[in-house]
């Protein structure tokens, strides 16, 4: 790849602004290097279309790689379980999440770029280390699991190509460790980006498939729920698994710091949001693609309506329209299992240097975050080592990450919320009444989908009423809650954002900001939320815990 570089001086001295801001890594200061080209640090706004085009080209990355990231081992079973059991019916479901994907993922990246510090930091040091912790464990927890079905992925997929398990998965750990161990940040992203390009091989696969297009288009535009009343409760546990798969934890954490690590600033604001769209349209492109294929593949066999799991999808492809198109799915499967083990690895190494302060950046070598690195090959090595032990319960492992993120998902869109609210951290670029008005539907709608899927696991014979039932009571509450708000806000003025000079805004070291008081609103909804997530955490945990005893799951 030819690097492009956007000024030939040389880099300056950290001006003082930067000296002064709440960044806690050096090494998160300087020239930015990405896998396309060079930003120098005393570089200026680019004028003309071709400085423009060279600056994206040096700022894509940060959301490219988490958006494709997100269409991992556990996205590719969930797409083609949909596609395989219910055609294209669901598909409509990826174009509902477009905007909270976009929503969710631009706060965070408001936050990397204008704060220089970590999520895991920031929640510690807003909302104090009761929530920091459960924010951190919740992570190391969910995330472990998640690492876990990457190289189950992994497995399904080498065991179609014919490859031997216990050398396959061995070399995928070493090539995901050995890829974050070069000590070069541009050297890792390039890397990523391959991977990235990888995914695109869906692309000539759904060509060879030919699902029906217009089939397709009508499932986009059309709200539907296969199946009857009697499936009901099925598919809506299918869609919350969508939801669940699509808009994962790690991801905040994993966007926040990898802006960080690049070194990108709010002046780049509007080129990073640019790569963050350009990973959304990939990203629902490739789960369309996946759920198309699995449609077209299954359709009128004796396997629709039965999916297994990701190596099944590749046999029925390969029996619908050829061995070479199973190669490709099985290729496709192993490129997201191992550029999803690269993100959530990452995810959770960023998290605990953050936290702890312990040195965390790409950029410097195994020697220099000694640490950060450990973290992250740990992760990798263990969750190998689970995948390879005789006997381990890898479908219950599974089931655990997609029950516990839908319970915790909730948790982190509010957390989002308030520090994206928080004019101490993102002063002008704090959010507006729109961005908090949808976001605040988000958080509700996800608080229905937690219950739902807290419910069906303590209790899975839900029935359909069962699930209207908390679908109707969480609308009802949350109108009532809006109408307090409301009524609270009555008469009330609310202070504009300034928003000049918002590009040179960084927030200043967390340690001078006023800890924010909360209002008694605000702390009663806190511990509402926090015993709810004590409670269905507790409870998926020992409805695991049984199903692993009992030998229901494997």
């Amino acid at each position: 790849m030819t690097e492009t570089t956007l000024t030939t001086a040389p880099p300056t001295a950290l001006p003082a602004a930067a000296t002064r801001s709440a960044v806690l890594d050096e090494a998160h200061l300087g020239d930015i290097h990405g896998a396309f080209g060079t930003i120098r640090l005393d570089d200026h706004a680019p004028t003309g279309m071709s400085a423009k085009l060279r600056t994206l080209l040096a700022i894509v990355g940060p959301g490219l790689i988490v958006m494709v990231g997100d269409n991992d081992a556990g996205a590719f079973a969930t797409y083609g379980q949909a596609g395989q059991n219910y055609g294209t019916h669901l598909m409509w479901t990826l174009l509902l999440l477009v905007p909270v994907l976009y929503v969710n993922q631009e706060m965070v990246l408001r936050l990397g770029a204008v704060t220089g510090v970590g999520h895991a930091r920031l929640i510690f040091s807003r909302f104090g280390k009761f929530w920091g912790a459960f924010s951190v464990i919740d992570l190391l927890l969910l995330n472990a699991l998640t690492l876990v079905t990457e190289f189950i992925g992994i497995t399904l997929a080498t065991g179609y190509l014919g490859l031997p398990k216990i050398p396959a998965v061995l070399l995928a750990a070493a090539i995901i460790i050995a890829s974050a161990f070069t000590g070069s940040f541009k050297r890792f992203e390039r890397i990523a980006m391959a991977l990235c390009v990888g995914s695109l091989l869906l692309v000539p696969l759904y060509f060879l498939i030919h699902p029906a297009s217009s089939q397709m288009a009508r499932s986009f535009v059309t709200p539907d729920l296969p199946g009857g009343s009697g499936q009901l409760a099925t598919v809506m546990l299918l869609v919350i698994g969508i939801v669940g798969t699509t808009v994962a934890p790690w991801q905040l954490f994993f966007q926040q710091s990898y802006v960080i690590d690049k070194r990108i600033t709010p002046r780049f604001m509007a080129y990073e949001k640019a790569d963050l769209w350009l990973g959304i349209v990939i990203v629902v492109v490739g789960a369309a693609a996946v759920m198309g294929i699995s449609t077209a593949a299954f359709a009128g066999t004796s396997a629709f309506g039965h999916f297994t799991d990701a190596a099944g999808l590749a046999h029925g492809i390969a029996a619908h329209a050829g061995r070479v198109a199973g190669v490709l799915f099985a290729i496709a499967l192993l490129d997201a299992s191992i550029i999803g083990a690269f993100a959530v690895s990452l995810s959770t190494a960023y998290a605990i240097g953050d936290v702890f302060g312990i040195k965390h950046s790409l950029h410097r070598g195994v020697e220099g975050a000694k640490g950060f690195y450990a973290v992250y090959a740990g992760l990798v090595l263990v969750a190998a080592v689970i995948v390879l032990i005789p006997g381990s319960p890898l479908g219950l492992l599974t089931m655990g990450v997609q029950a516990l993120a839908g319970v915790l998902l909730p948790s982190a869109s509010v957390y989002l919320l308030m520090l994206c609210n928080d004019r101490e951290v993102l002063g002008p670029w704090a959010n507006g009444p729109r961005t908090n008005a949808f976001t605040a539907l988000v958080v509700g709608v996800l608080v229905a989908l937690s219950l739902i899927l807290t419910a069906s696991v303590v209790f899975p014979d839900i029935t359909a009423g069962a699930i209207f039932d908390i679908l109707g009571a969480s609308g009802v509450a949350g109108l009532l809650l809006a109408g307090f708000r409301l009524w609270r806000q009555r008469g009330r003025a609310v202070e504009p954002i300034d928003r000049t000079g918002r590009d040179d805004w960084r927030m200043p070291p967390v340690e001078t900001l006023t800890r924010p008081v909360f209002a008694t609103g605000h702390r009663i909804g806190m511990a509402v939320l926090r015993s709810y997530l004590l409670a269905a955490t507790v409870l998926v945990v020992v409805r695991l815990v049984q199903l692993a005893l009992s030998g229901s799951a494997g």
